[in-house]
């Protein structure tokens, strides 16, 4: 059996405004075999995204008839707001013979680990609390009001990143997002 078909995902971990999304991003262009999920989210629409581009935006009475549908494979509350990973997606994607790629809070990388205990986890560490705030905010515009709570919520996660696969610090986007492709495409025998 090849290393792709026993490595059913790559699960990119960090906090929020860390850089998970633009990694996956980028990546999923670069190399086809990785397919990205769209995840249903009842948060309100940031400035340059759109339904479907990066979440599909739900209300919270619409996310909870999903839930009650089975819809999702995994779902948590992250700062107030639900999050829900939809299994058709991952299950099309993984009979295609593609590599599922998804970016997690810690809760939900943990969800994934034991359904998908193939699957592979990259943990994403800012250079330091302060960085993180200040990219959080040049990200929505803004100080938030939960920010601090956020700040809080990601050093609890730093402190569990040794349980994930690998790490890597996001201190320079290039350099780092390299560390990050080689990762990936050694783990997936793409070399």
């Amino acid at each position: 059996m090849s290393e792709i078909q026993t490595t059913p995902m790559i699960i990119v971990v960090g906090p929020s405004g860390v850089g998970k999304s633009s990694f996956v991003d980028k990546i999923t262009k670069e190399l086809s075999i990785l397919f990205d999920t769209v995840t249903y989210t009842t948060r309100a629409m940031r400035k340059g995204e759109s339904e479907g581009i990066p979440y599909h935006f739900v209300t919270e009475e619409r996310f909870r008839e999903l839930l009650k549908q089975s819809f999702f494979i995994e779902h948590a509350e992250v700062h107030g707001r639900l999050y829900g990973t939809p299994k058709h997606q991952i299950d099309d994607a993984i009979a295609s013979g593609r590599v599922v790629i998804m970016d997690v809070d810690v809760q939900g990388a943990q969800t994934f680990k034991e359904k998908y205990p193939n699957a592979f986890a990259i943990f994403i560490h800012p250079p330091s609390i302060d960085e993180l705030r200040r990219r959080v905010v040049k990200r929505d515009g803004k100080a938030l009001p939960d920010l601090e709570t956020r700040m809080a919520n990601a050093q609890k996660e730093i402190k569990v990143a040794h349980q994930f696969d690998a790490e890597l610090t996001n201190d320079d986007f290039e350099r780092s997002y390299a560390t990050f492709k080689k990762i990936i495409v050694e783990k997936l025998n793409l070399v």
